[in-house]
C-alpha cells in the first residue's frame, strides 16, 4: 500500500514543531493527541486567556498585549479608587495637637535626677500680616519657587524620596512648603518612613485644597524650627536679632530662611558637640554662602530690587547663644554633651527638633561627685591666680576645659565646660580649636613601636617586613636645637617655598643625643619631629585615630610639626585616647548616655564595642615611658602620692594653649588652658598668648594644668585602692639612630656630660623675644665636624649641630641655608595657624 502523505501542517503546529508526522496505516486507530511542552493540551478558550489558548512552549506563558493592557488599566483604576477613598477619609488634623511639649529628664550615673529641660515651647504665633513680605519671598526663593501656584504636592519629589528609601540611600524630606508644613506641624511625625510619606501626600493634598496659600505660609513659618529652641518666625526673630518678626529686613529674612535647611549646620554659633563639622567657623561660612545665594535668588525671582540687594554686603549681626537658667553651672554642658551623644548614636533617626519637643528619659554616665571635684579644682586655681582686673592684658579671656574617662568602659564620668553654661555657652570640654602641643608625642612613640621606621632605600609606602620597630630605651635621636629635619630617605625636608626646616626646642635649649624615653621626659622636640618623619606622618595619624582621636580633628598636612600637636582634638577625646594606653591597648569609644526611654520604652541602649588598637606590648611600653614623665620629667607636679601615674605635658608655640593629660589604670583625665575671647559674634577670633598670665612668665602644661589635674585626681580617686600598671612587655624592637645620632657600636663615645634638666621646670622666664612670642636662636660652632653618622646610613652634616659629645645647652651653627624659626619667617603651613615649638 502506498504511504500516506503528511498532513498540510496542522499536526506539526499542534506539536509546536516543524518535524513531519509519521504516516498512518489505512484502518489503523488514530494516535492520541500529543501534549505540548507547556502542560495539558489546549482546550476551550477562556475569558481570561492565560495560559494562552492554542500556544505552545514558552509562548503559552507569554501574556498577550490585550491581557497586559487590561491588567494595567485595572491596577490604575484600583489605585485611583483607593486614593479617592483615602482622600475622602482623610481629615485635616488639628494644629494645636502637635504643639504639645514635655520635659526631657536627665539622670546622674547613680540614677538620681540631674536636670529636667523643656516643658514649654518657645513659640508665639503671629498672623500673616505680621510676617514681612521679604521673609515670605526669602522662603519661597530658597525652598519652593512655585509655592503660590502649585497644588501643594510634588509627586516627583515624593517618588525620589520613596526610591531612595527603598534603595537604602539618603532620605529626603517633603519638597514643597505645603508638604513641609504638613510634616512639621500637622503630622506630629518626623520619621523617614514610607507610611509617613503616603500619609503626608494625602494630607498635603487635602490641606492644599482646604486652606488658602497665605494661611499655609503663615502656618509653615510659625511652626518651623530655627534652632536654639526657637519654634516659629517670631521666636526666631527675637532669639537671633532681638526684634519682632514684623521688623525683619530682607537680609535678616534671608538668614532665617537659611536656617530652615538645618540649624545644626547653619547657625553661626555652631554645634560641634553634635558634629565636629558643625564648628562655629564652618557654620558661619555655610550660613554666609547660603545667605548670599538666597538674596541673589530673590533678585532673580523678581522679589528683591537689585539696588536694594546691593545694600546687603555684610552678614547680619546677631545675638549670642544663651542657655536656660534651669541648666546653669556645669549642668548645661553635661546636658548638651548627653544630647549630642544620643543624637549621634541612636539608630531611630531622632532629630534635634524631636529631642527639643521632650518626652525622653536620658540616663548618663556623669558622676556627680567627680563633676563637682573637677569644677572645684579649676575654680580654685582660677580664683587664686587669675585676676582680669589686676592684669587686664594678661588675664582676660582665660579659659579652662577638662574631661575624665573610665578607661575600662569609655564612660565620660566628669567634664568641665566653662564657668557657667548660661554665661559661657561654648563647651570647653569639647573641640575648641586649642592645639594640644606635646601631649601628641605619645602617639608618635606608639606608631614607632607598632609600625616601625622605614628603610631609606625603599619607597615611602613600606610594609611591616621593611620596617624596623623602635625600642624607646635602645634608640637614640639627636636632641640638637635647630636640627635640620630630613625625610625618611635622608633627603632634607623642605616646605612649599623650598626652605629647609630647622626644628627648635623649648627656649632654644640643645641636648646631647638622647633616648626616646629621655626625649619624652624632657619634652624635647627635635627627636620626635624626626621620628615622625622616619615612621611616616600617615602612620602617626593612624595611631592617633586608633587610640580614639577623631580624624576630623587632626591636621591634614603631612608636615614635620604634625608630630608636635598642631591638631586640636577635644579634652574629651584626649582623655579617651590616653585611656587606650591605660586600658593596655584596648580602645573604647567615649560616651555619656547609657540608655534613653520614651514613654517607658527603651529607644536607645549603649552597646560596648571595644577594639584592639595597640598590642599590650606597645601600650605597656608607652605607659612606662609616660610614668617617667611624671616621676622625673616635666609632669612632676601631677604626681599622686599613693599611686603610679602616667601623663604628658603640652604647650604650643606662642604660648597659646597648655595641657596636661594623664591617667591611672582607673581614670584618664585631660586638662587644657588657653585664652580666647568669649564672644561668638566676633569674627576671626584668635587664641591669645599667655605670657604673664596668672603672674607666670609663661604657661606650660606643667604649671596650672598639672596642678588642676593633680588636685582633681587626688579627690576623684580618694577611697579607691591603687592599681598598678602592667609591667612593660618585650617589644621585639631594635635600636634605631635618627636625626644624625651616632651609633655607639662602631664609634664608642667618650664621657658624656649630664643631660639638661626638663625644660618645663627651668622655664621660669620667657625668652628674650617675649614681645614677638618667639625665642631667639643661639648659635655656636659645632664640635667634631668630621664625625660621621652611622645611624640609618646617613652622613653627618656639620651644619646640623653638635655631635653626641656636645655639652648640654650648646647650640649648633646656623647654616647658610637656614630658615628663620616661627615668628620671623615661618615656613608656610596652610592648615596649621600656629606651629607648636615648645615642650
Amino acid at each position: 500500500m502506498p504511504r500516506q502523505q503528511p498532513s498540510s501542517g496542522h499536526a506539526a503546529a499542534r506539536r509546536g514543531g516543524s518535524r513531519r508526522a509519521p504516516a498512518q496505516q489505512s484502518g489503523s486507530r488514530r494516535a492520541p493527541a500529543r501534549r505540548g511542552h507547556g502542560g495539558r493540551p489546549p482546550g476551550k478558550k477562556r475569558f481570561i486567556d492565560y495560559p494562552r489558548h492554542n500556544k505552545y512552549s514558552w509562548r503559552r506563558w507569554m501574556p498577550s498585549w490585550k491581557l497586559v493592557t487590561a491588567l494595567c488599566l485595572t491596577l490604575c483604576g484600583s489605585l485611583m479608587g483607593a486614593a479617592a477613598i483615602a482622600y475622602a477619609m482623610v481629615g485635616t488634623p488639628k494644629q494645636d495637637l502637635s504643639a504639645r511639649q514635655e520635659n526631657n529628664v536627665f539622670y546622674w550615673a547613680d540614677g538620681s535626677q540631674m536636670a529636667a529641660t523643656g516643658g514649654e515651647v518657645n513659640r508665639q504665633i503671629v498672623g500673616i500680616e505680621q510676617i514681612p513680605q521679604a521673609m515670605q519671598n526669602a522662603v519661597v526663593s530658597a525652598e519652593n519657587k512655585t509655592f503660590w501656584t502649585d497644588s501643594g504636592v510634588d509627586p516627583m519629589g515624593i517618588g525620589r524620596a520613596v526610591w531612595n528609601m527603598v534603595k537604602g540611600g539618603e532620605t529626603q524630606g517633603g519638597s514643597t512648603i505645603t508638604q513641609q508644613y504638613v510634616k512639621n506641624n500637622r503630622l506630629n511625625d518626623q520619621s523617614q518612613t514610607l507610611t509617613r510619606k503616603v500619609k503626608e501626600l494625602f494630607i498635603s493634598m487635602r490641606v492644599g485644597n482646604d486652606l488658602e496659600k497665605p494661611v499655609i505660609m503663615a502656618g509653615y513659618l510659625n511652626t518651623s524650627y530655627y534652632g536654639r529652641g526657637a519654634y516659629g518666625i517670631q521666636a526666631a526673630s527675637r532669639t537671633y536679632f532681638g526684634n519682632n518678626a514684623a521688623d525683619l529686613d530682607p537680609s535678616q529674612s534671608a538668614f532665617l530662611a537659611s536656617l530652615l535647611k538645618g540649624s545644626t549646620y547653619y547657625d553661626p554659633a555652631g554645634s560641634p558637640e553634635i558634629d565636629p563639622q558643625a564648628s562655629p567657623q564652618a557654620n558661619r561660612a555655610r550660613a554666609e554662602k547660603r545667605w548670599k545665594w538666597i538674596l541673589d535668588e530673590m533678585v532673580k525671582d523678581g522679589n528683591l530690587p537689585a539696588a536694594e540687594r546691593a545694600k546687603y554686603t555684610k552678614f547680619p549681626k546677631m545675638r549670642g547663644r544663651t542657655q536656660s537658667a534651669q541648666v546653669s553651672g556645669q549642668i548645661g554642658y553635661l546636658v548638651r554633651t548627653a544630647e549630642a551623644n544620643f543624637l549621634n548614636s541612636s539608630d531611630k533617626n531622632i532629630s534635634a527638633q524631636q529631642l527639643a519637643k521632650g518626652g525622653f528619659e536620658i540616663h548618663t554616665t556623669f558622676d556627680k561627685k567627680k563633676v563637682g571635684s573637677l569644677e572645684k579644682a579649676i575654680k580654685t586655681v582660677y580664683d587664686e591666680h587669675i585676676d582680669p582686673k589686676k592684669r587686664p592684658k594678661e588675664d582676660t579671656h582665660v579659659q579652662f576645659g577638662g574631661a575624665s574617662v573610665d578607661p575600662k568602659t569609655g564612660e565620660i564620668v566628669a567634664l568641665y565646660g566653662g564657668t557657667d553654661a548660661t554665661k559661657h555657652f561654648t563647651n570647653n570640654a569639647d573641640q575648641t580649636g586649642a592645639q594640644v602641643g606635646s601631649t601628641f608625642k605619645p602617639f608618635v612613640l606608639a606608631a614607632a613601636m607598632r609600625d616601625g621606621v622605614r628603610k631609606e632605600s625603599l619607597g615611602p609606602e613600606q610594609g611591616p617586613s621593611s620596617r624596623t620597630l623602635v625600642d624607646p630605651d635602645k634608640s637614640t635621636y639627636n636632641g640638637q636645637n635647630k636640627l635640620k629635619i630630613r625625610d625618611y630617605d635622608g633627603s632634607i625636608w623642605r616646605d612649599e617655598r623650598g626652605k629647609e626646616w630647622l626644628q627648635v626646642n623649648d627656649d632654644n635649649k640643645t641636648y646631647r643625643n638622647m633616648t626616646l624615653r629621655e626625649a619624652m621626659e624632657r619634652s624635647v622636640n627635635s627627636p620626635y619631629v624626626q621620628l615622625g618623619m622616619d615612621v611616616g606622618i600617615e602612620k602617626v595619624r593612624r595611631a592617633a585615630v586608633d587610640a580614639g582621636l577623631l580624624k576630623s580633628s587632626l591636621s591634614g598636612e603631612n608636615v614635620p610639626t604634625f608630630s608636635l600637636g598642631i591638631s586640636s582634638p577635644s579634652a574629651i577625646r584626649m582623655a579617651a585616647a590616653y585611656s587606650t594606653f591605660a586600658n593596655n591597648g584596648e580602645q573604647n569609644e567615649p560616651f555619656s548616655v547609657t540608655k534613653v526611654l520614651q514613654k517607658g520604652e527603651v529607644v536607645y541602649q549603649h552597646a560596648a564595642a571595644p577594639k584592639r588598637a595597640f598590642s599590650t606590648a606597645v601600650a605597656s611600653n608607652v605607659t612606662d615611658v609616660l610614668k617617667d614623665v611624671v616621676k622625673k620629667g616635666t609632669g612632676k607636679k601631677a604626681a599622686l602620692d599613693d599611686r603610679d601615674t602616667a601623663g604628658k605635658t603640652g604647650t604650643t608655640d606662642g604660648n597659646n594653649s597648655a595641657w596636661f593629660v594623664g591617667y591611672t589604670p582607673q581614670l584618664s583625665t585631660a586638662i587644657d588652658m588657653y585664652r580666647f575671647a568669649d564672644d561668638e559674634t566676633i569674627k576671626n577670633r584668635k587664641f591669645e598668648a599667655m605670657f604673664g598670665t596668672g603672674a607666670q612668665p609663661k604657661i606650660h602644661g606643667s604649671s596650672f594644668p598639672s596642678q588642676i589635674w593633680h588636685d582633681y585626681m587626688t579627690e576623684a580617686l580618694n577611697g579607691t585602692e591603687p592599681v598598678d600598671f602592667p609591667a612593660p612587655e618585650d617589644l621585639g624592637a631594635e635600636a634605631v639612630f635618627g636625626g644624625g645620632a651616632v651609633s655607639p657600636t662602631p664609634t664608642p663615645t667618650g664621657t658624656e656630660t649630664a643631660t639638661a634638666p626638663p625644660t618645663e621646670t627651668q622655664s621660669d622666664t620667657p625668652s628674650s623675644t617675649t614681645s614677638s612670642l618667639t625665642p631667639t636662636v643661639e648659635s655656636a660652632e659645632p664640635t667634631n665636624p668630621d664625625k660621621t653618622c652611622q645611624g640609618r646610613n646617613r652622613t653627618c652634616d656639620s651644619s646640623e649641630g653638635a655631635s653626641a659629645t656636645s655639652p648640654p645647652g650648646l647650640s649648633g651653627t646656623s647654616p647658610s641655608t637656614d630658615v628663620s624659626i616661627p615668628g620671623t619667617a615661618i615656613p608656610a603651613l596652610p592648615t596649621a595657624t600656629e606651629v607648636p615649638l615648645t615642650e
